[in-house]
């Protein structure tokens, strides 16, 4: 069973770095765009489903 190569600092450096973009990345867009998404989804369900079944509250 083969260890792990010691970290460099190179190493160690570069892969802050690219946890820090990943990170950037998901916090800049992408779960902005999912929140985004879900809500327009959730509202155009609401939309249809009052086309469908009528408004909410008491029959007139």
């Amino acid at each position: 069973m083969a260890e792990d190569p010691p970290r460099t600092t190179e190493m160690t450096r570069t892969g802050r770095r690219g946890e820090l973009f990943v990170f950037f990345v998901l916090a800049a867009v992408i779960w902005p765009f999912l929140s985004i998404a879900f809500v327009g989804g959730y509202g155009f369900l609401i939309w249809m489903w009052q086309i469908v079944f009528g408004p909410p509250g008491p029959p007139v």
